[in-house]
Protein backbone atom coordinates (compact mmCIF):
# COMPACT_ATOMS: atom_id res chain seq x y z
CA UNK A 1 0.00 0.00 0.00
CA UNK A 2 1.81 3.32 -1.14
CA UNK A 3 0.58 6.04 1.11
CA UNK A 4 1.22 9.90 0.57
CA UNK A 5 1.87 11.57 4.58
CA UNK A 6 1.68 15.51 4.84
CA UNK A 7 3.22 16.71 7.78
CA UNK A 8 2.55 19.50 9.31
CA UNK A 9 5.92 20.77 11.23
CA UNK A 10 4.42 23.24 13.05
CA UNK A 11 1.49 21.53 14.31
CA UNK A 12 1.29 21.93 18.28
CA UNK A 13 3.81 24.29 18.29
CA UNK A 14 6.45 22.66 16.22
CA UNK A 15 6.42 19.48 18.42
CA UNK A 16 5.17 17.59 15.64
CA UNK A 17 8.45 17.92 13.28
CA UNK A 18 10.13 16.49 15.86
CA UNK A 19 7.83 13.42 15.56
CA UNK A 20 9.51 12.74 11.87
CA UNK A 21 11.37 9.97 12.55
CA UNK A 22 8.90 8.22 14.79
CA UNK A 23 6.32 8.73 12.18
CA UNK A 24 8.19 6.77 9.43
CA UNK A 25 8.76 4.18 12.05
CA UNK A 26 5.48 3.44 13.00
CA UNK A 27 4.94 3.21 8.95
CA UNK A 28 7.74 1.18 8.45
CA UNK A 29 6.42 -1.60 11.30
CA UNK A 30 3.49 -1.89 9.89
CA UNK A 31 4.87 -2.53 6.35
CA UNK A 32 3.18 0.90 4.65
CA UNK A 33 5.39 2.18 1.75
CA UNK A 34 5.36 6.02 2.61
CA UNK A 35 5.97 9.16 1.15
CA UNK A 36 6.39 11.56 3.69
CA UNK A 37 6.27 15.32 2.78
CA UNK A 38 6.67 18.17 5.38
CA UNK A 39 5.41 21.04 4.85
CA UNK A 40 7.05 24.65 4.66
CA UNK A 41 4.18 27.23 4.16
CA UNK A 42 0.63 27.68 5.58
CA UNK A 43 -1.70 26.28 2.58
CA UNK A 44 1.05 23.73 1.08
CA UNK A 45 -0.64 20.95 2.07
CA UNK A 46 -3.91 21.19 -0.19
CA UNK A 47 -1.60 21.67 -3.30
CA UNK A 48 0.50 18.34 -2.24
CA UNK A 49 -3.28 16.05 -1.56
CA UNK A 50 -4.73 17.24 -4.83
CA UNK A 51 -1.89 16.61 -6.59
CA UNK A 52 -0.98 13.46 -4.05
CA UNK A 53 -4.55 12.39 -4.60
CA UNK A 54 -4.52 10.24 -8.17
CA UNK A 55 -0.66 8.39 -7.79
CA UNK A 56 -1.68 6.31 -4.27
CA UNK A 57 -3.83 4.05 -2.29
CA UNK A 58 -4.16 6.46 0.57
CA UNK A 59 -3.30 10.69 1.75
CA UNK A 60 -2.80 10.49 5.42
CA UNK A 61 -1.96 13.95 7.17
CA UNK A 62 0.34 13.99 10.31
CA UNK A 63 -0.55 16.94 12.35
CA UNK A 64 -3.70 18.49 14.25
CA UNK A 65 -7.33 19.82 13.01
CA UNK A 66 -5.80 22.86 10.90
CA UNK A 67 -3.10 20.14 8.45
CA UNK A 68 -6.34 17.80 8.32
CA UNK A 69 -8.38 21.12 7.24
CA UNK A 70 -5.79 21.75 4.40
CA UNK A 71 -5.48 17.75 3.45
CA UNK A 72 -9.44 17.51 3.32
CA UNK A 73 -9.59 20.53 0.77
CA UNK A 74 -6.99 19.22 -2.05
CA UNK A 75 -8.76 16.05 -1.84
CA UNK A 76 -11.82 17.11 -2.18
CA UNK A 77 -10.53 19.33 -4.87
CA UNK A 78 -9.32 15.96 -6.54
CA UNK A 79 -12.40 14.42 -6.24
CA UNK A 80 -14.76 16.40 -8.21
CA UNK A 81 -18.26 15.39 -7.71
CA UNK A 82 -17.47 11.33 -6.38
CA UNK A 83 -15.72 10.81 -3.11
CA UNK A 84 -12.18 11.39 -2.26
CA UNK A 85 -9.75 8.89 -1.86
CA UNK A 86 -8.86 7.15 1.26
CA UNK A 87 -7.79 9.18 3.73
CA UNK A 88 -5.69 8.76 6.76
CA UNK A 89 -4.77 10.65 10.24
CA UNK A 90 -1.79 10.62 12.47
CA UNK A 91 -2.92 13.31 15.25
CA UNK A 92 0.20 14.56 16.52
CA UNK A 93 -1.75 17.89 16.22
CA UNK A 94 -2.87 20.37 19.83
CA UNK A 95 -6.27 19.79 19.83
CA UNK A 96 -7.24 16.52 17.66
CA UNK A 97 -10.91 17.24 17.81
CA UNK A 98 -11.71 15.04 14.90
CA UNK A 99 -9.73 12.00 15.56
CA UNK A 100 -10.75 12.10 19.34
CA UNK A 101 -14.36 12.52 18.32
CA UNK A 102 -14.14 9.89 15.80
CA UNK A 103 -12.38 8.21 17.63
CA UNK A 104 -8.50 7.27 16.05
CA UNK A 105 -5.84 6.22 18.22
CA UNK A 106 -3.66 8.64 19.22
CA UNK A 107 -1.20 5.99 19.49
CA UNK A 108 1.14 6.21 16.71
CA UNK A 109 1.66 2.50 15.99
CA UNK A 110 -2.12 2.20 16.30
CA UNK A 111 -2.66 4.55 13.85
CA UNK A 112 -0.33 3.11 11.65
CA UNK A 113 -1.43 -0.21 11.66
CA UNK A 114 -5.25 1.46 11.16
CA UNK A 115 -4.35 2.89 7.91
CA UNK A 116 -2.24 -0.59 7.27
CA UNK A 117 -5.73 -1.82 7.39
CA UNK A 118 -7.32 -0.14 4.67
CA UNK A 119 -10.76 -0.24 5.99
CA UNK A 120 -12.59 3.09 5.54
CA UNK A 121 -15.89 4.27 6.37
CA UNK A 122 -18.16 7.65 4.28
CA UNK A 123 -18.15 10.68 6.78
CA UNK A 124 -19.80 14.24 6.39
CA UNK A 125 -17.41 17.06 4.54
CA UNK A 126 -18.73 20.51 4.27
CA UNK A 127 -18.22 23.74 2.30
CA UNK A 128 -18.31 27.53 3.60
CA UNK A 129 -18.25 29.76 0.46
CA UNK A 130 -15.39 28.02 -1.28
CA UNK A 131 -13.74 26.20 1.39
CA UNK A 132 -14.32 23.02 2.49
CA UNK A 133 -13.74 21.81 6.33
CA UNK A 134 -14.78 18.87 8.41
CA UNK A 135 -15.19 19.30 11.88
CA UNK A 136 -16.23 23.34 12.85
CA UNK A 137 -16.81 26.43 11.60
CA UNK A 138 -17.60 29.41 12.66
CA UNK A 139 -18.30 33.26 12.42
CA UNK A 140 -18.02 35.79 15.35
CA UNK A 141 -17.12 35.27 18.50
CA UNK A 142 -15.56 31.78 18.01
CA UNK A 143 -13.00 33.00 15.23
CA UNK A 144 -12.35 36.27 17.54
CA UNK A 145 -11.06 33.39 19.99
CA UNK A 146 -8.82 31.80 17.00
CA UNK A 147 -7.12 35.38 16.22
CA UNK A 148 -6.39 35.68 20.23
CA UNK A 149 -5.24 32.04 20.02
CA UNK A 150 -2.41 32.53 17.45
CA UNK A 151 -1.37 35.70 19.49
CA UNK A 152 -1.05 33.51 22.24
CA UNK A 153 3.03 32.67 22.41
CA UNK A 154 3.93 31.49 26.17
CA UNK A 155 0.72 28.87 26.86
CA UNK A 156 0.65 25.84 24.79
CA UNK A 157 -3.06 23.60 24.65
CA UNK A 158 -6.15 23.46 26.35
CA UNK A 159 -4.92 26.68 28.72
CA UNK A 160 -4.16 28.55 25.59
CA UNK A 161 -7.19 28.34 24.55
CA UNK A 162 -9.27 29.26 27.61
CA UNK A 163 -6.82 32.43 27.94
CA UNK A 164 -7.59 33.39 24.34
CA UNK A 165 -11.50 33.05 25.12
CA UNK A 166 -11.24 35.78 27.64
CA UNK A 167 -9.30 37.98 25.82
CA UNK A 168 -11.86 37.31 22.67
CA UNK A 169 -14.66 37.89 25.31
CA UNK A 170 -13.32 41.36 25.97
CA UNK A 171 -13.09 42.10 22.71
CA UNK A 172 -16.48 40.86 21.70
CA UNK A 173 -19.29 42.96 19.63
CA UNK A 174 -22.64 42.24 17.78
CA UNK A 175 -23.03 41.56 14.65
CA UNK A 176 -25.71 42.51 12.36
CA UNK A 177 -27.18 39.08 10.38
CA UNK A 178 -29.66 37.86 8.31
CA UNK A 179 -29.79 34.09 8.64
CA UNK A 180 -31.63 31.58 6.71
CA UNK A 181 -31.49 28.34 8.01
CA UNK A 182 -32.77 25.46 5.45
CA UNK A 183 -36.08 27.20 3.94
CA UNK A 184 -37.78 27.52 7.35
CA UNK A 185 -35.64 29.23 9.56
CA UNK A 186 -34.62 32.87 9.84
CA UNK A 187 -33.18 35.22 11.91
CA UNK A 188 -32.43 38.76 11.69
CA UNK A 189 -30.50 41.27 14.13
CA UNK A 190 -27.94 41.22 16.21
CA UNK A 191 -25.87 38.27 16.74
CA UNK A 192 -22.37 37.15 18.46
CA UNK A 193 -22.02 33.78 17.47
CA UNK A 194 -23.42 30.97 14.81
CA UNK A 195 -21.16 27.82 15.06
CA UNK A 196 -22.12 25.33 12.43
CA UNK A 197 -20.88 21.82 13.11
CA UNK A 198 -19.99 18.63 11.63
CA UNK A 199 -18.31 16.77 15.09
CA UNK A 200 -18.94 17.79 19.08
CA UNK A 201 -15.94 18.96 19.62
CA UNK A 202 -14.14 22.18 19.19
CA UNK A 203 -10.83 23.65 20.22
CA UNK A 204 -9.42 20.64 22.33
CA UNK A 205 -12.28 21.41 25.60
CA UNK A 206 -15.56 22.88 24.11
CA UNK A 207 -18.42 20.02 23.31
CA UNK A 208 -19.75 22.94 21.46
CA UNK A 209 -22.89 20.64 19.52
CA UNK A 210 -22.58 17.65 21.90
CA UNK A 211 -25.01 15.43 19.89
CA UNK A 212 -23.29 16.60 15.97
CA UNK A 213 -22.37 13.32 13.88
CA UNK A 214 -19.75 12.89 11.31
CA UNK A 215 -22.20 11.08 8.78
CA UNK A 216 -25.72 11.78 9.36
CA UNK A 217 -26.25 14.36 6.46
CA UNK A 218 -26.63 17.92 8.52
CA UNK A 219 -24.95 20.48 10.48
CA UNK A 220 -25.88 21.09 14.23
CA UNK A 221 -25.76 24.71 14.49
CA UNK A 222 -25.18 26.91 17.61
CA UNK A 223 -26.62 30.09 17.30
CA UNK A 224 -26.21 32.97 19.85
CA UNK A 225 -27.73 36.51 19.17
CA UNK A 226 -27.15 39.53 21.43
CA UNK A 227 -26.71 39.27 24.63
CA UNK A 228 -25.12 41.38 27.57
CA UNK A 229 -21.52 40.36 28.28
CA UNK A 230 -22.83 38.56 32.16
CA UNK A 231 -25.23 36.36 30.16
CA UNK A 232 -22.76 35.22 27.97
CA UNK A 233 -19.61 34.58 31.08
CA UNK A 234 -22.73 32.39 32.86
CA UNK A 235 -23.32 30.06 29.47
CA UNK A 236 -19.15 29.83 28.67
CA UNK A 237 -18.82 27.26 31.65
CA UNK A 238 -21.28 25.59 30.29
CA UNK A 239 -19.31 24.71 26.89
CA UNK A 240 -17.18 22.11 29.23
CA UNK A 241 -20.02 19.88 28.97
CA UNK A 242 -22.10 20.64 26.02
CA UNK A 243 -25.08 21.69 28.43
CA UNK A 244 -24.95 25.55 26.95
CA UNK A 245 -27.33 24.19 24.53
CA UNK A 246 -29.96 24.26 27.59
CA UNK A 247 -29.99 27.96 28.41
CA UNK A 248 -32.55 29.79 26.90
CA UNK A 249 -30.46 32.44 24.84
CA UNK A 250 -28.82 29.85 22.53
CA UNK A 251 -30.44 28.20 19.96
CA UNK A 252 -29.21 24.95 18.76
CA UNK A 253 -30.84 22.80 15.38
CA UNK A 254 -29.72 20.89 12.59
CA UNK A 255 -29.43 21.40 8.91
CA UNK A 256 -28.17 21.03 5.15
CA UNK A 257 -27.47 24.63 3.59
CA UNK A 258 -27.35 27.93 5.54
CA UNK A 259 -26.92 31.66 4.07
CA UNK A 260 -25.96 34.74 6.19
CA UNK A 261 -25.40 38.35 5.18
CA UNK A 262 -23.37 39.90 7.78
CA UNK A 263 -22.46 43.56 8.73
CA UNK A 264 -19.59 44.30 9.67
CA UNK A 265 -17.97 41.73 7.61
CA UNK A 266 -16.84 38.77 10.31
CA UNK A 267 -14.12 36.76 10.47
CA UNK A 268 -14.59 32.57 9.86
CA UNK A 269 -12.50 29.87 11.20
CA UNK A 270 -12.98 26.35 9.53
CA UNK A 271 -11.15 23.45 11.49
CA UNK A 272 -9.41 25.77 13.79
CA UNK A 273 -7.87 27.83 10.83
CA UNK A 274 -9.02 31.89 10.23
CA UNK A 275 -9.97 31.77 6.50
CA UNK A 276 -11.69 34.86 6.40
CA UNK A 277 -10.92 38.00 8.03
CA UNK A 278 -14.17 40.36 6.90
CA UNK A 279 -16.92 38.17 5.11
CA UNK A 280 -20.36 39.66 4.50
CA UNK A 281 -21.99 37.28 2.33
CA UNK A 282 -21.45 33.73 3.44
CA UNK A 283 -23.03 30.27 2.61
CA UNK A 284 -22.44 26.64 4.27
CA UNK A 285 -23.77 23.19 2.24
CA UNK A 286 -23.31 19.57 3.79
CA UNK A 287 -21.69 17.09 1.43
CA UNK A 288 -23.16 13.65 2.50
CA UNK A 289 -20.32 10.83 2.74
CA UNK A 290 -17.54 13.10 0.98
CA UNK A 291 -14.77 11.36 2.80
CA UNK A 292 -13.65 7.77 2.62
CA UNK A 293 -12.08 7.96 6.27
CA UNK A 294 -9.37 5.35 7.53
CA UNK A 295 -10.79 4.08 10.30
CA UNK A 296 -11.40 0.69 12.82
CA UNK A 297 -14.18 -1.42 11.18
Amino acid sequence: MRVKVILNPYANRWRAGERLAEVQAALTAVSLTADIHPTTAPGEGVDVARQAAGDYDAVVAAGGDGTINEVINGLIQAAGEGQTVPFGILPIGTANDLSDTIPLPRDLTQAAQLIAAGHTRPIDAARVNDHFFVNNCAIGMEPLVTLENTKIKRLSGNARYFVALVRALLKLRAWQMDIRFDEDNTFNGPAILLSVCNGPRTGGIFQMAPGAQFDDGYFDYVFAPDMPKRTVLTILPRLFKGTHIQHPKVQHGRARHITISCQPGTPIHADGELIADAATQIEYEILPGKIRLLSPP
